[in-house]
């Protein structure tokens, strides 16, 4: 099976449901789920939702983004940072830290819908302005970030809220099963190598590329945190998506 890639249409309609439903699972966690940790070993789930939120808001506004970029940037010296958006990360969190529980959830519900229109407002030229991602990724245009790449993030840190607290997630076809689609469609042309891969669960299918590859069996959401670096890969998977 060979998936059709996420168009722009398609994609703003996954972005809605997406921040709806991170929005949704924060709004029900407990106190002390909020202070679990995490596959992200520096953060807490209740800094996954403050990190989700300030990116949220730098999404829909150029002033709060410009912000972020001006103080974080520099923070990438005082924290170990592996990637440039490190910094940004840190500033998301530092500006929103004396949020109460409640107030978190609460923005985060408020922040999706205007995060999307923010996005898909941003101007043409702006969106093929090149950005660096690093291996194995390279350089992309903006927009790589604005269709999907915002979006699977928020969808990876409700995958880590998930696994770290035990809740089961709300995995439906038409909206998980796309997003990991689109992700294996991406991984499978950045490393080239021949597979055959079957995704369990509601967000799985059967994908192949070329003949004589490695056969993998593996629970979708698993493959997805597998890429991401989240737990150990072996053979094919040990190729990484950063998501």
């Amino acid at each position: 099976m060979t998936a059709d890639r996420i168009d722009r249409p398609e994609a703003r309609r996954l972005a809605e449901d997406e921040f709806q439903r991170f929005a949704e699972l924060t709004a029900a966690l407990t106190p002390d789920e909020w202070t679990m940790p995490t596959d992200c070993t520096a953060w807490d789930v209740r800094k996954i939702g403050l990190h989700v939120l300030g990116s949220a808001e730098a999404q829909a506004s150029v002033g709060e983004f410009a912000h972020q970029l001006r103080r974080g940037l520099p923070l990438n010296k005082q924290i170990d940072s592996h990637h440039w958006v490190d910094g940004l990360n840190e500033q998301q969190i530092r500006d929103r830290v004396h949020l109460s529980n409640a107030e978190l959830a609460g923005r985060l519900k408020e922040a999706g819908p205007k995060a999307v229109k923010g996005r898909w407002g941003t101007p043409p030229p702006m969106r093929y302005v090149p950005l660096p991602f690093g291996p194995p990724i390279g350089w992309r245009p903006l927009k790589y970030l604005l269709d999907v790449g915002f979006t699977r993030d928020v969808w990876c840190h409700r995958i880590d809220i998930c696994h770290a607290t035990g809740r089961p997630m709300d995995l439906k076809p038409d909206h998980d099963g796309r997003l990991v689609a689109d992700i294996v469609a991406e991984w499978a042309a950045l490393h080239g190598e021949p597979f055959e891969l079957v995704l369990d669960g509601p967000a799985g299918g059967t994908f192949s590329q070329g003949q004589g590859g490695e056969h993998v069996g593996i629970d979708a959401t698993d493959f997805v945190r597998t890429l991401a670096g989240r737990q150990q890969a072996r053979g094919v998977l040990s190729h990484p998506l950063p998501l």
